[in-house]
């Protein structure tokens, strides 16, 4: 077993889970009395030792479908008494169908919903034996249900549905017996439909056509999205399907939407003792998704570029959502998936699918932003109040034209528009879910209007355009990586809850906070992230709300991003990755349409941080002076620094793309940091990007203190008395900010070394 995994699952520091166990507990007594809020995940996981393009950027892949069945495997062994169902996934442009999606139905009481044949999860071709059992089979879950007091018939083709689920049959007669009519439906597959109250009318596909249709799991899904209109009607088709009967299922059965939990349960307690009393081995479930409530936990597999993502059931307080969490990270290290990958240099990134969370309440009405409709406008105003929020956590690519942009970071007259839509908010005295979302839906979206871009994702609040999955109460927070353990995602998961539970009961931003220029220049360096994380801490804390030292700390961890670190003069220079707020290049309209938009990544942004202890303090840090690549970095520049401490960010191009701005600046080869003292001692530090010997590496690092080994490699230190002193140059006013030089503005690029 993978080293660094195992340590990540929790299962080494006893005394963190304690104290990680501890906050939970205190957190869900605070919150207990009255507190509706439900919260979900959306966790993505890899194959971080494979570069297959599935695992890398393509989002479907043999390889990737197989680990979802082992986790499902694993999930339902851990559910006994749960159903593996396959229903359809998103459906994206430019692909010929739904991605697939498998999914688990559980009963959060413990008690079964399925008693039936098992899912082999193996697709095979029909058998002989198998389709010429096909038309009793029906026969006898028709009876099953007309016994069970549902009102069932069979429904006879004449001719093959659209997407060919069937073979072609001849033109019954007019009149005919029923093993006649029946013998003409002995294809692949064949269907009846049933209702749980009333009469059906008609059965006759030639006479409504919607009896007729194709198995929804071939070809794209039309219009709106997936509509049952018969369901709407109260009319269940139900389609059987031949399997292969070896390894792989006896039969396949696909369902129709139903309306109701109580209704679906029903259906699968009688479908289970037919398909005993029939003596079916194995059996699949198949088609529209199940009904939903707070009876029931619903979890989905579905692929996306690079990643296995995990829709996991949202669950009422954070003691449940932990025992979850737990178990999917355990689950998902035993299917080979890891929630990071590891660089060949020994950078760490996440799974590449990012770990948001999702806020709703025990059914769509009951969401806490509609039983507190003051609660998202105060929610926008404190996220946008606090940038750590949407950075800290976030992806490496964050910004405007990100995947999570801030209502801040698009055209400015939208947000001084937002401020008088919070403003409107705020003076009615009446707030209904449909207002809510009207007023907010334009400001939560990127600059090109899509919904599902935004740091704050309302499109499945109450959204009226996205049938089926629009009106659920649920407000996703999407600026979120995937956290690389257990107990990292459970404290995050307890840290948002909380800013959410603490704003339903007080407003703690009453006005919107305009940062102008500092948002990605002072909020690009992890210094003043951590600050402003210190001060919604402290916020918990005064809600009765905080987390405790111990995961405070977790939180804060950073260690991955530390490129370097040197002692020198009583001091600590520490070198950090910063963010950068990546543009789109090119036509960016007809980009929208495909998989991927061009992004121009060739900007890095450093944090270079001095820091001393001691009553003489300052005075050592006032005898230094420090250079990068031979220009002079102000420290004393940046404003709000603490007592003791320098710091201020270092922009630079690290690559020059093939399409990108600035066709003309080279890049660094290299980034040199100098450090003088006043007694002619000189600390150099050079970041290489890759080996200082440039030698290949002998694969992916092994695991993650492999990993931090080659970062240490890259960051090399030398000591030296300095015979004479050459003075670097002074930036030009142009190049630094409040918070940072930008290297760009100050040359073409050029390789640098230590003299």
């Amino acid at each position: 077993m993978n080293r660094s995994i195992t340590q990540d699952l929790g299962k080494t520091s006893p005394a963190l889970d304690r104290e990680l166990e501890a906050a939970i507990t205190a957190h869900n007594r605070a919150t207990e009395a009255g507190t509706n809020v439900w919260i979900g995940a959306e966790p993505t996981f890899t194959d971080r030792l494979s570069e297959a393009p599935e695992w890398l950027s393509e989002a479907l892949g043999e390889d990737k479908e197989r680990r979802a069945r082992s986790l499902l495997t694993n999930l339902h062994e851990a559910h006994p008494g749960a159903v593996c169902l396959r229903t359809l996934g998103r459906q994206y442009a430019r692909e010929p169908k739904p991605r697939w999606c498998y999914g688990l139905y559980a009963r959060r009481d413990g008690q079964p919903v399925w008693s039936g044949p098992p899912d082999r999860l193996v697709d095979g071709q029909p058998s002989v034996a198998t389709l010429t059992q096909l038309p009793q089979f029906r026969a006898s879950l028709v009876e099953a249900l007309s016994a069970a007091g549902w009102a069932a018939e069979t429904v006879t083709l004449a001719y093959a549905p659209e997407a060919q689920d069937a073979p072609e049959v001849q033109d019954a007669p007019e009149a005919q017996d029923a093993p006649a009519a029946q013998a003409q439906d002995t294809g692949e597959s064949v269907r009846f439909v049933c209702r749980r109250e009333g009469s059906i009318g008609c059965c006759d596909p030639s006479v409504d056509p919607r009896l007729g249709r194709a198995t929804i799991h071939q070809g794209p899904v039309e219009g709106a999205g997936l509509v049952d209109d018969l369901a709407d009607d109260g009319n269940l088709l139900v389609l059987l399907h031949a399997g292969s009967g070896d390894d792989s299922n006896s039969f396949w059965i696909e369902l129709p939407s139903f309306a109701s939990v109580d209704t679906f349960l029903e259906f699968l307690t009688v479908l289970a003792r037919a398909c005993t009393d029939f003596g079916v081995e194995s059996l699949g479930l198949r088609g529209f998704p199940p009904p939903v409530d707070a009876s029931v936990a619903w979890t989905t597999l579905t692929p996306d570029p690079a990643v296995l993502e995990v829709n996991q059931a949202p669950q009422p307080d954070m003691e449940s959502f932990h025992r979850a969490n737990r178990m999917l990270f355990e689950l998902a290290e035993r299917s080979g998936l890891s929630p990071y990958r590891l660089q060949y240099n020994g950078a760490v990134s996440d799974s590449g699918g990012g770990g948001q969370l999702t806020i709703g309440g025990s059914s769509p009405r009951e969401s806490p932003f509609f039983t507190e409709p003051k609660l998202l406008p105060r929610l926008i105003r404190y996220v946008i109040r606090h940038p750590s929020l949407s950075y800290w956590f976030a992806t490496q690519y964050v910004g405007g034209s990100s995947q999570s942009p801030r209502p801040d970071e698009g055209v400015r007259e939208s947000f001084l528009e937002l401020d008088i839509a919070l403003e409107h908010l705020e003076r009615l005295d009446e707030l209904s879910p449909e207002v809510l979302w009207g007023t907010l839906r334009h400001f939560l979206a990127d600059a090109s209007g899509n919904p599902h871009r935004s740091e704050l994702n309302i499109e499945k609040l109450d959204n009226p355009f996205l049938p089926g999955r629009g009106r659920q109460g649920l407000v996703e927070f999407r600026a979120l990586s995937m956290a690389k353990n257990m107990r990292l995602a459970s404290a995050r998961a307890l840290l948002f809850r909380g800013i959410v539970v603490m704003l339903t009961r007080e407003d703690k931003v009453s006005e919107l906070v305009d940062w102008g220029d500092e948002l990605h220049d002072r909020f690009a360096l992890p210094y003043y992230l951590a600050l402003d994380l210190q001060t919604v801490f402290a916020d918990l804390t005064a809600a009765g709300l905080g987390l405790g030292t111990a995961l405070e700390a977790l939180l804060l961890d950073r260690e991955d991003c530390v490129l370097g670190v040197a002692d020198f003069e009583g001091c600590r220079v520490r070198l950090e990755q910063a963010l950068e707020f990546w543009p789109l290049v090119g036509d960016v309209a007809s980009q929208e349409a495909g998989g991927s938009r061009l992004v121009d990544a060739s900007t890095s942004r450093l944090q270079v941080l001095l820091t001393a202890e001691g009553p003489d303090a300052e005075a050592k840090l006032d005898a230094l002076k420090v250079s990068v690549n031979g220009h002079r970095l102000p420290l004393g520049h940046a404003p709000l620094a603490g007592p003791n401490t320098r710091v201020l960010g270092l922009r630079y191009r690290s690559f020059v793309p093939w399409n990108g701005l600035h066709p003309a600046l080279g890049a660094e080869s290299g980034i040199d940091v100098r450090v003088q003292h006043a007694s002619g001692r000189s600390l150099g530090v050079k970041l290489h990007p890759w080996r200082p010997s440039g030698d290949a590496y002998p694969g992916l690092p092994s695991d993650l203190q492999d990993a931090a080994e080659r970062r240490v490699e890259r960051a090399v230190v030398q000591i030296k008395n300095m015979q004479k002193k050459a003075d670097p140059h002074v930036p030009r006013e142009s190049a630094v900010t409040r918070y940072c030089l930008d290297l760009r503005r100050l040359g073409v690029g050029r390789s640098h070394s230590p003299t």
